[in-house]
């Protein structure tokens, strides 16, 4: 599969020679999130996001950047993800960025789960949606959604690429040591149990944004990458290689994320279902929907956490302690993979802007070269940025993400191969 991932033959779907947009989808479950882009210069012509698909309420808000204009809001019915794909097209065309015009080279589908032989971006075709479909056991929530989105594009542009952006493919590269759980192999091989990893296209994009903020290539640093939005993820980066990362078969495995438990003890799910009365769905619907953050204190937004905490709410104190006290652990574990870090790199909307998130999970780690400058620390900003004190042996830096730069760059890239 690896192999089929690079390739793309003379009988796929080929750009036009002059064609440079990319149009960036990202399919979920009830809702289709999207980017215009034009690779020239990486600039954005449109976005928007079709949310509540399928319900009475939907609604799909667009955003004609290419023009300065106003964002425009369509409310009402939208069925299905066809139909949400067509009303997308329709605000597009309005803009004169329609879907048929010959200066779109290709549309690049976030696909959430790749397995272990998806390694790179890779044009769809029917075996690649066949695999995708397979992996659905380890991704219900995700992959039929973005089968969808991919199945809804072809039909609406068949003579265009559509290419698939993996969350895990950049996670590909770790070890068998830090991929493999230590089960019986057998049986871990027949279920395809292993660590994959996500929020991949994230980690690649800040972890060489962060080389380029030092002033390196991505071969010559070791980044630790924090990911930390609602959901959250670490990463230990090699040289532009990843060789460990916090989440796991699933995305619930590792950091305490807003509804997420993230590691817990295996036994606890037991303890539930024999003592608890509890079923296999409710435990899963506890773990991924009524945990983290919002099972400790009731909010999963770090600026509401923040508030309660400066008007002396303990429970919300403690949410934020244990959400540290996991980051801060896995900060350490991922120093001590990597032997030597050049930066620890903070990124996704806790990350790059909860200045106290930043400063609490360094707080005492100087004698590791970490430290945070209070100053540069409190400056809000939408660049990268080092906040780390002139001088420090690591840098510790803020990186904005840019998942749907990331989606479009690999794409272009390799239709145009």
């Amino acid at each position: 599969m690896t192999s089929h991932a690079s390739s793309t033959a003379s009988h796929e779907p080929r750009p036009a020679a002059s064609a440079s947009r990319v149009l960036v989808l990202n399919s979920g479950s009830s809702s289709v999130k999207y980017q215009l882009l034009d690779m020239r210069d990486g600039g954005r012509l449109a976005s928007g996001l079709v949310e509540r698909i399928g319900e009475r309420s939907s609604r799909l808000r667009h955003t004609p950047l290419a023009s300065g204009g106003d964002s425009r809001e369509r409310t009402g019915p939208i069925p299905d993800h066809d139909a949400a794909l067509k009303a997308v097209a329709e605000e597009l065309a309005a803009d004169g960025l329609g879907l048929d015009s010959p200066e779109l080279a290709a549309v690049g589908h976030r696909v959430v789960h790749g397995g272990k032989h998806f390694t790179e971006p890779t044009v769809i075709d029917d075996a690649v949606l066949a695999e995708i479909e397979r992996l659905i056991p380890v991704a219900p929530l995700h992959n039929p959604a973005n089968l969808t989105g991919i199945r809804t594009a072809t039909a609406l542009r068949p003579d265009l690429p559509q290419v698939a952006v993996f969350d895990t493919a950049f996670h590909t590269t770790m070890p068998e040591s830090a991929a493999r759980y230590a089960i019986d192999v057998e049986t871990a091989d027949a279920h395809r149990v292993r660590r994959y990893g996500f929020h991949g296209t994230s980690h690649a994009y800040v972890s060489r944004a962060t080389a380029k903020l030092l002033g390196k290539a991505p071969e010559e640093v070791n980044v630790i990458v924090l990911h930390l939005g609602n959901g959250a993820s670490a990463s230990a980066v090699e040289r532009g290689r990843c060789v460990d990362t916090s989440m796991g078969l699933t995305p619930l495995e590792g950091l305490v994320m807003g509804t997420r438990s993230g590691d817990t003890d295996p036994a606890v799910i037991f303890h539930l279902a024999r003592v608890g009365g509890m079923s296999i769905d409710e435990i899963d619907t506890l773990l991924n929907k009524k945990s983290g953050l919002v099972g400790l204190c009731g909010d999963n937004d770090m600026r509401e956490i923040r508030r309660r905490i400066d008007e002396g709410d303990a429970r919300a104190k403690l949410a934020f302690d244990i959400y540290i006290h996991r980051l801060k652990k896995y900060i350490g574990a991922y120093y001590a993979v990597l032997g030597h870090v050049d930066a620890v790199v903070f990124t996704a909307g806790v990350g790059e802007n909860a200045a106290p998130v930043r400063a609490a999970a360094l707080a005492g780690l100087d004698s590791l070269g970490l430290a945070v400058d209070a100053g540069r620390n409190a400056v809000r900003g939408d660049e990268p940025r080092l906040i780390s004190p002139a001088g420090a042996r690591v840098a510790v830096a803020v990186v904005p993400t840019d998942e749907e730069l990331e989606i479009a760059t690999q794409t272009y890239a390799l239709v145009r191969r």
